[in-house]
């Protein structure tokens, strides 16, 4: 067995594209995902799961129907699940997502052209 820790700095560097998760580990049935993005997301939400934001570098707005939560690098919030989201950043910002295998990042919506493609390993 390898005890060698994830880099989170050298994951990211891997890859340019946004909106699109990278798993970097699993523990028990959750993943941890890195992921790149700008600009606009759609709301969306998770009728089954919570879903955690970790911000990694830069600032992320998350636009919640009742309100929003502006996150800067080294905070996290929880979408609690089944509350309707809508991710935005005005530069591109850097994120660890934690969630159960398997969830789908537009969530309960219909797939779309910001569908992104499930357990892709990084």
């Amino acid at each position: 067995m390898a005890y060698t820790p994830i880099n989170l700095r050298q994951k990211l560097g891997l890859f340019a594209e946004q909106w699109q998760p990278k798993v970097i580990a699993e523990m028990n049935d959750y993943q941890f995902k890195i992921v790149r993005l700008q600009g606009e997301f759609l709301w969306h939400s998770h009728a089954d799961t919570d879903e955690a934001f970790l911000v990694l570098e830069g600032s992320l707005r998350i636009n919640l129907r009742d309100g929003q939560v502006t996150l800067n690098s080294g905070e996290l919030y929880i979408v609690p699940k089944g509350v309707e989201h809508k991710p935005f950043a005005e530069r591109e910002v850097k994120l660890l997502l934690i969630e159960p295998r398997g969830v789908r990042n537009t969530g309960d919506n219909e797939t779309g052209s910001r569908t992104a493609p499930n357990d892709i390993w990084i």
